[in-house]
């Protein structure tokens, strides 16, 4: 199906059970422990063996001598798998560095081995006995010493430039000239990277924890040099991916490899400790932004570089693409700066690009209100656009920003703000509130499913669509429910499997609206089918309480597969109107924060969202992906920070024990409201995407709230002890 034209009315609008707070389907699989994990596979493979990795203690080198022979001499011990005895690999179109190391050492916890054996516990005790000799090399590891010599942008990705923002800046009445920081961060699943293979003959079967089915195979049957029809990848339950598992990883390759090597089925999980360096995490940025605005507080020049650094080869993180529409301004700069450095791969993670962007950029919107001498909120109302400012002929397909700042303020109490900071106390805490406004753009693709409608009036949907923990079973079981006008009790959803259709994946917020449109595009089908079969009009016809009805007949639908079950197949392709329209995704954000003026504690008190995102197609699927978000941007404004050994080049907190995350105690009350947003420009279902625009702002909302709270303007993130104590005002 071609999505050329804003959608008209269609049998989504019925809201029969689209748009409905159903509970996920899935839900008493997780809860009973009965959903299988990629780890979990027990019955596909009874005679199962265990791999463990063996990686890098050194960033950058050489390998010099690799001894496995103590190794595979040990107890239990089936394999050793190297670069040597792997056969021929390449690299993944989406990998950066090798998954297997050969000669060169490109990061630390890279892996150089794996040991297979009878039981994990003795592939961990023989991984001890590679002796592996290395010879060191220096590297880069420290973006803030590598950033002076950064000048230019990739050539992949030049300035944009709108006007002339020096001149502009040169004749503004009120200016701001300011650089913000952001750490490397890393992901933390619950579940950690986790894969199982097994061959039969020469097709390889890989049962995976990965959000984008379509990319890992592809990679993965690159990655292996061999056909990609015979590799099948199977990833029906996730848990949690945040985009670390977006492409392939070295569980699945090694996985495979040592399963070809010993001819039985083998299981590989990284270690907890190896994930943030052997896999990917997000990089660290160093934003430059400088905003100048005439008498009234129109913005009337903004510029926004960001340094990142990756390995070689790797691409820079996109932090500034939401000041590219967030706010008007008639002259405009942004433009990226890649460093290249030694450490792990730099890659997505959740909202990659607009997360650390708002980070910086809504402090810095925060700082030129309070120079105008403006409050917050009205001064990015007075800023807002409805079309791109560096292209007026192109409107926002909708935009309610204006809407999210105003709903937000209202619900929030933004009346009983105090706008000097640290006037507020409540015994020996500082009280304050901050705001910033929320920014996603909604990012569409090709997304295909299956239908088969059987005798029974059973309907399965097959689509190799993941779910990571986000509703993908339930929304697409609503939209095969409401297409053929059967209960959700009927729908039966199988995802994650190669062998189905390839849908858009779950990631950048893209998953929901793109593969529930591909399954609406196959539902049209297979209500032509059953109208065919059963002598209706589809056009006219109407599906609901399990029957197609027209012109005075109805039927039960299940009449139609009486002779043998009924099928379609269909993939949704979006033509241009996103070059046409602006099509994003808004929110504001509302935070409430509580400083100790003796230790600089802050505790956050209470949190709100606001969103406009397109048809919410399960208010409470949405809401638990936006307080899941919500309650990442706590961990990123206040604790999560990888640090750098810039010595050694590795990330020192590199397990759970070290790496800081909020905990049940540190979440406040969240709230959510979602503004009726329905977008047809976006797609048949006139839906967007939720999840990362939970997080985009959250942020910069409690440093505001800090700064309101104590006067302290803090632009390194996160927010620690330290940051705040010198600068707190004095306890009377």
């Amino acid at each position: 199906m071609k999505f050329e034209q804003p959608a008209g009315t269609n049998p989504i609008d019925q809201l029969r059970v689209i748009g409905q707070p159903l509970d996920r389907i899935d839900g008493p699989l997780k809860t009973t422990g009965s959903a299988p994990y990629a780890y979990e596979w027990h019955d596909e493979a009874p005679d199962v063996t265990y791999g463990y990795v063996v990686a890098s203690p050194v960033a950058k080198g050489k390998i010099t001598a690799l001894e496995t022979e103590a190794a595979r001499r040990a107890p239990g011990v089936l394999a050793v798998v190297t670069a040597a005895n792997a056969g021929k690999l390449e690299i993944g179109e989406m990998n950066t560095a090798r998954l297997l190391a050969e000669y060169h050492i490109e990061h630390y916890h890279q892996a150089v081995a794996l040991v297979v054996a009878e039981t994990f516990e003795q592939a961990r005790a023989a991984a001890k006995l590679v002796d592996v000799q290395y010879e060191r090399e220096a590297g880069a590891y420290d973006l803030a010493s590598e950033k002076p010599s950064v000048t230019a942008a990739p050539e992949d990705t030049p300035d944009k430039v709108v006007g002339d923002v020096d001149q502009a800046l040169a004749q503004a009445r009120y200016t701001l000239d300011a650089v913000y920081t952001t750490p490397d961060q890393s992901h933390m699943a619950m579940e950690p990277h986790a894969s199982m293979a097994i061959w039969d003959n020469d097709a390889l079967t890989v049962w995976t924890s990965n959000q984008m089915i379509n990319w890992c195979r592809s990679d993965l049957a690159k990655t292996l040099v061999i056909p990609e029809e015979k590799v099948r990848v199977l990833s029906p339950y996730i848990g949690g991916g945040f985009g670390g598992k977006l492409f392939l990883r070295s569980d699945a390759v090694l996985a495979a490899l040592g399963a070809r090597v010993v001819k039985r089925a083998v299981k590989v999980m990284l270690p907890r400790p190896m994930i943030p360096n052997n896999t990917t995490h997000r990089p660290a940025t160093n934003q430059h932004i400088r905003i100048g605005t005439d008498e009234d507080g129109k913005i009337t020049a903004i510029s926004h570089i960001s340094w990142s650094g990756n390995l070689p080869g790797g691409t820079p993180e996109t932090a500034v693409q939401q000041t590219e529409l967030l706010y008007a301004g008639e002259n405009r700069l942004t433009g990226l700066r890649l460093a290249e450095l030694d450490l792990p791969e730099g890659n997505a993670m959740r909202a990659p690009g607009e997360a650390p962007g708002l980070m910086a950029l809504e402090i810095a919107i925060d700082e030129m209100a309070a120079k105008v001498g403006m409050d917050p909120v009205q001064f990015r109302i007075l800023n807002d656009t409805q079309v791109d400012p560096a292209d007026p002929s192109r409107p926002f397909s909708r935009r309610q920003l204006i809407a999210c700042l105003q709903t937000g303020a209202d619900k929030f109490g933004w009346q009983q703000r105090q706008a000097e900071p640290a006037q507020v106390r409540d015994g020996r805490w500082l009280i304050g509130m901050g705001m910033a406004a929320g920014f996603r753009n909604n990012l569409l693709s090709a997304s295909g499913a299956r239908v088969h409608l059987d005798a029974q009036g059973i309907v399965t949907v097959e689509t190799d669509m993941t779910d990571i923990g986000t509703g993908s079973y339930t929304i697409i079981a609503q939209t095969a429910a409401e297409m053929l006008g059967v209960p959700v009790s009927q729908v039966r959803v199988s995802l994650g499997d190669s062998a189905h259709p390839v849908s858009a994946g779950s990631g950048g917020q893209w998953g929901a609206n793109t593969s529930t449109s591909g399954v609406y595009a196959a539902c049209v089908k297979l209500r032509e089918r059953i109208a065919a079969e059963l002598g209706f009009n589809a056009d006219e016809a109407e599906f609901a309480e399990g029957e197609i009805r027209a012109a005075g007949r109805r039927v039960p639908i299940a009449a139609a597969a009486a002779q043998g079950a009924l099928s379609a197949e269909d993939t949704i392709e979006f033509g241009d109107l996103d070059q046409k329209y602006q099509q994003s995704t808004f929110a504001g954000h509302f935070a409430e924060v509580a400083v100790d003026t003796a230790t600089g504690e802050v505790r956050v008190r209470r949190m709100l969202a606001v969103c406009a995102a397109g048809r919410i197609l399960n208010p409470k699927t949405a809401r638990s992906q936006v307080i899941g978000a919500m309650t990442m941007g706590l961990g990123g404004a206040l604790m999560e920070e990888l640090a750098v050994d810039t010595r050694h080049g590795y990330f020192v907190n590199h397990d759970m024990a070290t790496y800081e995350v909020p905990v049940h105690a540190d979440i406040p009350r969240q709230e959510v409201i979602f503004l009726d947003d329905t977008d047809p420009v976006s797609s048949p279902m006139k839906a967007k995407g939720v999840g990362e625009l939970g997080l985009c702002g959250v942020g910069a909302a409690i440093v505001n709230a800090i700064y309101n709270a104590t006067g302290v303007r803090v632009r390194d993130y996160p927010v620690t002890l330290d940051k705040l104590l010198q600068g707190l005002p004095e306890t009377v």
